[in-house]
């Protein structure tokens, strides 16, 4: 990589910076490549690491890079598209779903879920965990959860436990008739087991996304997403908005 030195401008120096760091980073660095230390960086733009350090965190911020515990600073991977606003939906599980069935147990939900499910606090229903992966990272995280009257003929000698029981409660619940859903968008701190699973700190920056499944009149699932702030944007609208990927392979969906 050649020397690049910063020419003298009315913007803050680390602002400036992080617009150059930012097009390096398209032209010349891959999702997940591990960027050099600080001192080479500070070195070759010619700025106190001080700046450098400020410009960096502003990319963090911005998602276009992530700090790795063990690993360092790397390249982060587009930001993935959470529709919010789109009328059209689909039972968790159909085809061209991107999430992965990880567990699925039969336990009583927290209160506020058994209000929004209409049952009885200590009624239990099934509670089925998913993830969802880009380039090979974590990024969001599911608690679904199914009143056992929404699948009736779900079998345990079939699927005692595991992705298989999960995938089991999933099928029995796409036999229903969607009749509409609704979601709701919060800005939160990732608790201790999100952050585990999500790869992050406990109180990272989260979006919470709940989504409620319309069915026979009543609510027939609910789902709770965790997604990680620094990797996801929200579009709108019944296409799912205009994304913008960042990087060599630039394109727009």
């Amino acid at each position: 990589m050649g020397t690049t030195q910063l020419e003298s401008v009315p913007e803050p120096k680390y602002w400036h910076l992080k617009t150059v760091l930012s097009e390096a980073l398209d032209s010349e660095f891959a999702v997940g490549e591990i960027l050099p230390n600080e001192r080479d960086l500070a070195a070759r733009f010619g700025v106190a690491r001080a700046t450098l350090r400020q410009a960096l965190e502003q990319l963090e911020l911005e998602g276009r890079l992530q700090r790795r515990r063990g690993v360092g600073t790397t390249v982060a991977p587009p930001r993935m598209g959470v529709a919010v606003g789109s009328a059209q939906g689909s039972w968790p599980g159909a085809v061209g779903d991107a999430w992965q069935p990880a567990d699925s147990e039969f336990a009583a939900p927290p209160a506020d879920v058994a209000r929004a499910l209409g049952i009885e606090p200590d009624e239990p229903v099934h509670v089925v965990r998913r993830t969802r992966v880009s380039h090979g990272q974590p990024v969001a995280a599911e608690l679904l959860y199914v009143p056992a009257v929404s699948v009736p003929d779900l079998s345990a000698i079939d699927a005692p436990a595991g992705p298989a029981r999960a995938r089991a409660v999933l099928r029995e619940l796409g036999r229903l008739v969607l009749e509409g859903q609704d979601r709701a968008v919060e800005l939160g701190s990732a608790r201790a087991d999100d952050a585990k699973a999500l790869d992050r700190l406990p109180g990272a920056p989260v979006l919470l996304v709940t989504t409620r499944f319309l069915a026979d009149g009543g609510t027939a699932a609910l789902s709770v997403a965790t997604y990680r702030a620094d990797t996801c944007r929200l579009t709108f609208g019944d296409q799912g908005g205009v994304e913008i990927h960042h990087g060599p392979e630039q394109r727009a969906s």
